[in-house]
């Protein structure tokens, strides 16, 4: 039978027995219908797999023992930090379960000045917690044992607060990262970049990037590089630039 992975924030030990928490023993019991003595795989960011086995399960109960630990080498030499402007409905989902899929390694949502998504503290709160499930059933999906690391939502004009940094990396030297904002008006394209160590990309809302905008990321030492001759919609544009990094520095 198929191992489903799951993802667990429990400290994982070979030949250690552990209780799952309740959603993942529910979607174990109840979706799946996994028995006494199935085998099923967990991670929990480290890099690794753990192949376990159920050893007691009920409708709301599920403990296992993991029997084999995996090291996986499947991430990306090439570190892309995805700055994409937030749009509308469950766009932001799509981009960021392909973002996962791509190989990026961190990922930061981006109000700009024409950005249409109005957001109250409360409403972006659940968005981020939604986000971050989106971002781990992806993993779990596509093989990654290393999470994707979502930042907290940030307006352009504070864009070098952004988590771990959208313009500086606190464990790179400043001059490997390359610093890019999509721009369909610009000269250079990604083929035209020397090989970089680790990539900053900026996306634009649905309605694009203003001049100010422009303006404020220029400040900040980011290049503007284009796809090619025609206008990609704002969840298509950012997936498309990774996986064309990917083919050229990256794993692809």
């Amino acid at each position: 039978m198929r191992q489903h992975r799951f993802f667990t924030e429990q400290f994982l030990q070979l030949h250690d027995t552990l209780k799952l928490e309740n959603s993942v023993a529910h979607h174990c019991a109840q979706v799946l219908r996994y028995q006494l003595n199935d085998p099923l795989i967990l991670f929990n960011g480290d890099g690794y797999d753990y192949q376990a086995l159920i050893t007691d399960i009920n409708r709301r109960h599920c403990e296992v023992k993991i029997l084999k630990k995996i090291a996986l080498e499947n991430e990306s030499p090439l570190q892309i930090h995805l700055i994409q402007g937030i749009a509308k409905g469950d766009k932001m989902d799509f981009v960021i379960q392909k973002a996962v899929e791509l190989g990026v390694t961190e990922f930061s949502p981006l109000f700009s000045q024409r950005c249409n998504v109005k957001l109250d503290e409360k409403r972006l709160a659940k968005k981020q917690q939604h986000w971050q499930r989106v971002m781990i059933s992806a993993c779990e999906q596509s093989g990654r044992a290393r999470l994707m690391l979502i930042n907290s939502a940030v307006h352009l004009n504070k864009i070098e607060s952004i988590g771990n940094g959208a313009i500086e990396e606190s464990n790179l030297d400043t001059e490997t990262i390359c610093r890019l904002y999509l721009d369909p008006d610009a000269n250079s394209s990604l083929k035209s970049l020397d090989k970089p160590q680790s990539i900053q990309l900026c996306i634009g809302p649905e309605g694009g990037f203003s001049a100010q905008d422009v303006k404020a990321m220029q400040s900040l030492e980011m290049r503007g590089v284009q796809l090619g001759k025609r206008i990609l919609r704002t969840e298509t544009a950012g997936l498309v630039a990774v996986a064309a990094l990917q083919s050229l520095f990256g794993d692809f």
